[in-house]
């Protein structure tokens, strides 16, 4: 199977969260990361989940979305500026390139940057 190749900024969907927007193509990061703010930890039938708020607008984007996932883990992630943090870590559909990818994502607040999701070599 050829695998596509993608650009540093691609146009992506979450087809799960019902999100659309551009995406940073990162090499550098092992683990997709996802906007999010108010992350809540529930149970659902005795699974952990996490409901998440995806709210980002700048020039690019605009995206107000609330979304559920369960809970993959919960792990020590490192951001590109050294700085540790423990962050919930789950599992979606990435469509990109004409292609659906099932991938982890790290939900973390990425208000200060340019594209709300961040597509890490992992995925």
């Amino acid at each position: 199977m050829t695998k596509p190749v993608l650009g540093y900024i691609e146009h992506i969907t979450l087809p799960n969260f019902g999100i659309a927007c551009y995406a940073k193509v990162d090499t550098g990061a092992c683990t997709s990361s996802l906007h999010a703010d108010h992350i809540e930890p529930f149970k659902r039938d005795g699974e952990r989940w996490v409901r998440f708020h995806v709210q980002f607008d700048n020039d690019h984007h605009t995206i107000n979305q609330v979304c559920e996932a369960p809970v993959v883990a919960r792990r020590i992630i490192a951001s590109s500026n050294g700085q540790r943090s423990s962050r919930y870590i789950i599992r979606t559909t990435l469509a990109v390139a004409g292609s659906l990818w099932p991938i982890e994502i790290s939900l973390s607040n990425r208000g200060s940057m340019k594209y709300p999701m961040l597509i890490g070599r992992k995925a």
